[in-house]
């Protein structure tokens, strides 16, 4: 599993939420924010009929998160902030899925992003969806991006992942 390291508080741009938001347009249901920060996404997303839960460990963060859904009137059926860390959670009741990773440590990137995608192949459902920003899978088939540079969402429906990533793990027989 990938080994734990500081990464910088980077919100995400206006751009980037909307981009989001694109990608889980005319789906519903439950959505987990994994580093929620300062719960931009969580608030968009929840705007638009989600059922939000955010994961942020940093205590300000979240403390900031938790005050501007009660300032706001976010119900908390909408927007939950929790200080949980997500690797160590089950995800399994999320059928859409955001993260947004920063190159806080560089070298580890490919590595944060293999160990993330088999911990949410694992558990997610079928229908489920796992949109990131900034830093694609390198070997997921996504089923569409929206934006350039560093404003880029991609998203993926995982029984696509699942379907793709058996087919190159069990090549054809001649």
């Amino acid at each position: 599993m990938w080994e734990k390291k500081v990464v910088p508080y980077l919100p995400s741009s206006k751009d980037q939420t909307l981009n989001v938001m694109k990608l889980l347009r005319g789906r519903r249901g439950h959505l987990a924010d994994l580093g929620s920060g300062d719960g931009r996404l969580v608030f968009a997303a929840s705007s638009a009929g989600f059922q939000c839960t955010g994961f942020e460990i940093n205590s300000i963060l979240l403390m900031y998160a938790r005050n501007k859904a009660r300032w706001t009137a976010v119900p908390p059926s909408q927007a939950t902030f929790v200080k949980k860390d997500f690797w160590k959670t089950d995800l399994s009741k999320y059928n859409n899925v955001t993260a947004f990773l920063a190159p806080g440590v560089p070298y580890l990137i490919g590595l944060q992003m293999e160990a993330l995608g088999e911990k949410l192949i694992k558990e997610l459902p079928d229908d489920a969806r796992v949109i990131t920003c900034r830093f694609p899978f390198p070997n997921w088939p996504h089923q569409s991006t929206v934006g350039s540079g560093l404003d880029q969402t991609w998203a993926y429906d995982i029984t696509t992942v699942r379907s793709s990533l058996r087919n190159v793990s069990s090549p054809a027989v001649s």
